[in-house]
């Protein structure tokens, strides 16, 4: 063979590599490269997102990366996080913001880039910063455990010394809608129901932050026995949380005097529930939440189509089930056995 005829097959060659590379699916050239970014990634919550989303990942030969903030409320981390995110190229990234209004012009840019940006458990501020909520009925949740700790006092309800453990100072949005929903549940006049601590109730002693995990519940629950020690209503915005509160009450041994609901469901929650520290928590579904991103993320990149929300709602509900041993006349719930076949972490 000729020099002449090698540079022509050359030549050749690379121009069918290059018919063909324009001819093949993104999905076959290179997978696809999802994010996922978290608030911590100690919370047994965040652990099954992640194991959701790393599962379904490796099943659907998508590439995942995954970030986390140092604790709930690092968002500086996450910003962070977002930007190796374009760097590398990822079509699209799932977060769980912990702060739902200072993230968004990170967001942005994400989607300036032509990703696929998906909120999940927690909405963004405005929700439509993002391209998808993937989440549980939040306000749902926190009203279930609202009716189930009025039915449970009954006549009592109108009398409750209520503490409210909530997340953090900046009121994300799964902090109010959860917060807001107990209220309602409970039967409190919300008065702006985007926004936490307008309400004039007199039931409500006060409202304290605990950064979702167990020391926080613990220095929050002290810090409003204080005000008041009559307290005998906690909604606390997670299970580490109540776990931490449970340990307050209990040194003050005013432990059997008080409900303690929360929301989460993870297993180390339910059994909390079961040993009786914890009356009443709604279960939510974070592997769910994740598995479905992935699939979302791909599908995207496979043909640009962009998830769309449940009927008769602004998101993805992923759902939602009461657990209580104790159940309440006129709200559906499991008991704590069920909610243990369900469970995470």
């Amino acid at each position: 063979m000729t020099t002449k005829t090698l540079l022509k097959t050359g030549v050749f060659g690379a121009a069918a590599a290059a018919l063909i590379a324009l001819g093949t699916p993104a999905s076959a050239q290179e997978p696809v490269t999802a994010c996922l970014i978290t608030k911590t990634d100690t919370n047994p919550f965040f652990v099954k997102m992640k194991e959701g989303a790393t599962a379904r990942a490796k099943e659907l030969g998508v590439n995942l990366k995954s970030y986390a903030g140092k604790i709930d409320g690092d968002s500086e981390s996450q910003v962070a996080a977002i930007e190796t995110c374009i760097a590398d190229g990822a079509k699209g990234l799932m977060i769980t913001a912990s702060d739902t209004k200072g993230i968004v012009p990170s967001i942005q840019k994400a989607r300036d880039a032509g990703m696929l940006v998906i909120a999940l458990d927690t909405p963004l501020e405005p929700a439509d910063a993002a391209d998808a909520t993937f989440a549980t009925d939040n306000r749902l949740a926190g009203k279930l455990i609202g009716q189930w700790a009025a039915a449970t006092l009954g006549d009592k309800a109108k009398d409750a010394k209520i503490a409210f453990l909530d997340l953090t100072p900046s009121q994300p949005s799964v902090d109010v809608l959860r917060d807001q929903g107990f209220m309602e549940g409970f039967g409190i006049d919300v008065k702006d129901g985007n926004r936490i601590g307008d309400e004039d109730d007199a039931r409500i002693v006060g409202h304290d932050i605990t950064n979702g995990n167990e020391e926080g519940g613990r220095q929050a629950m002290e810090n409003l026995l204080q005000k008041d020690p009559g307290i005998n209503v906690v909604h606390t915005i997670n299970e580490p949380a109540a776990a931490g509160a449970y340990e307050a009450l209990k040194a003050f041994g005013i432990q059997d005097n008080v409900l303690i609901v929360s929301i989460d469901g993870g297993c180390p929650g339910v059994r909390n529930v079961a040993d009786g520290a914890i009356g009443a928590t709604s279960q939510q579904y974070p592997l769910q939440m994740a598995a479905l991103g992935v699939e979302a993320i791909k599908t995207f990149a496979e043909n640009g189509e962009k998830p769309k929300p449940t009927a008769g709602k602004d998101f993805v509900d992923t759902g939602v089930t009461l657990v209580t041993d104790k159940p309440a006349p006129g709200v559906e719930s499991i008991d704590s056995k069920a909610g243990l076949g369900k469970c995470w972490g």
